[in-house]
């Protein structure tokens, strides 16, 4: 991870980045608590979630626009127009102002599909191939470090001096991101623009993932345990009933996968190395197999937390493993438009698995529910390993060394 910090340019966007990934930990858990505060609804909190993953239906179009300037000055600017859009979070004084919470959210939900998308592009043209993963492991293990208190430190502000001070302090992480980036001298290749129709560019990041030999068969599998993996946000209630635990207690198993969730992000680099992206997203999947399923048999509370480490260890090295591989495999050109295609990708099964887990819940004891997460998320990696076997445990070339990618079979 360290031998990232050696490229030019790099640490200066680390610190940028640093401070918008704190700014976010702090404030994400801040604004349902506030519309659950100034209402007293567990479903209008809920429903702020909703408006912030809305903006995931239009991510296509975004990537079309991400992908028509350069990176800098858009991460800049991404990151001054976030800031100007949690302003109106300052006004915000009883339940008949809540709309403006949700104004914000929706807001969030547009920064977390573009900023993320136009920084994919800007460490693919900044940072060598082989540093990719050390650069994604760097940025991914400090947010998740940042996840460990960050909530903490939210709910703290919000509940001793009000949710203001938490926009103010979030809005002052996009600005000061913004200064870092806007200082980097990093040499970007002048987009070509495409003159096909809008609705013929959206379509191009899903062609791409689609024909692409090793990225198509890897969201296949991620996509089998994505259709599952929602149904455990809907059981976890009922596993604390199980073992006679309040609500409450689910911020323990929060805090556990938090802390496995940075051990992972610290040791990705060396497992990618060593073995390859595609080892580890299949590894990873097996892992969190086999962590839900002998959560679903056990019968001991420090076990369920003790599993639960070993769960969050996994999601950030498949996640890294993930990213390095997505910008290693896409044009430069395409990167926009790649990055939010995933977003759709993931928000779909997801989407329909918090809904499905919802209902399965009523009906079903939450062992076997878990049960059913183990089982979709080992088929997921079997599907992998049976399409990618080739590449299981050697460098997967990148889409410049391997040309134009070969259709699935």
């Amino acid at each position: 991870m360290r031998e990232a910090f050696r490229v030019p340019g790099f640490p200066r966007l680390y610190a940028g980045l640093s401070a918008t990934m704190l700014g976010d930990s702090i404030m994400l858990v801040v604004l349902s608590m506030w519309v659950k505060t100034l209402t007293g609804s567990n479903a209008l909190a809920g429903l702020t979630f909703f408006w912030m993953v809305l903006p995931s239906l239009v991510a296509p179009l975004l990537g079309v626009w991400v992908d028509r300037f350069r990176r800098i000055p858009v991460l800049v600017w991404g990151n001054v127009v976030s800031a100007a859009a949690l302003t109106p979070l300052l006004f915000v004084r009883d339940a008949g102002d809540v709309w403006m919470i949700w104004l914000v959210a929706a807001g969030y939900g547009v920064s977390f599909i573009v900023l993320p998308a136009a920084l994919n592009g800007l460490l693919k043209e900044m940072v060598p191939d082989e540093l990719l993963v050390a650069a994604n492991s760097a940025t991914l293990t400090t947010k998740e470090a940042f996840r460990l208190f960050g909530p903490l430190v939210g709910a703290a502000l919000f509940a001793t001096v009000g949710g203001w001070l938490v926009a103010l302090v979030d809005a002052a992480s996009f600005l000061v991101a913004a200064v870092a980036i806007a200082g980097l001298r990093v040499r970007e290749e002048a987009p070509v623009r495409d003159e096909q129709h809008v609705l013929l560019q959206m379509r191009e990041g899903f062609r791409h993932l689609s024909r692409d030999r090793v990225l198509g068969p890897v969201l296949v599998g991620l996509a089998m345990m994505t259709l599952v993996i929602g149904f455990m946000e809907g059981t976890i209630y009922a596993l604390l009933d199980g073992f006679g635990k309040p609500a409450t207690y689910a911020a323990a198993m929060t805090t556990a996968m938090g802390a496995g969730a940075v051990l992972g992000g610290l040791t990705a680099t060396t497992l990618i190395r060593r073995a390859s992206e595609v080892a580890v997203i299949a590894g990873s999947m097996v892992f969190v197999a086999v962590s839900v399923g002998l959560i679903a048999a056990s019968q001991s509370w420090w076990l369920v937390l003790a599993l639960s480490s070993l769960m969050g260890m996994a999601l950030p090295a498949l996640m890294i493993a993930l990213n390095t591989l997505i910008q290693r495999r896409t044009p430069g050109r395409l990167m926009g438009r790649v990055s939010t295609s995933v977003e759709i990708l993931f928000a779909t099964p997801q989407a329909i698995s918090l809904g499905l887990g919802s209902l399965l819940v009523v009906w079903l004891d939450w062992r076997l529910i878990f049960a059913f997460i183990a089982a979709g998320s080992a088929l997921g990696a079997l599907y992998v390993v049976w399409r990618l076997h080739d590449v299981l445990f050697r460098a997967v070339p990148s889409f410049e060394e391997d040309g134009e990618a070969a259709p699935l079979s």
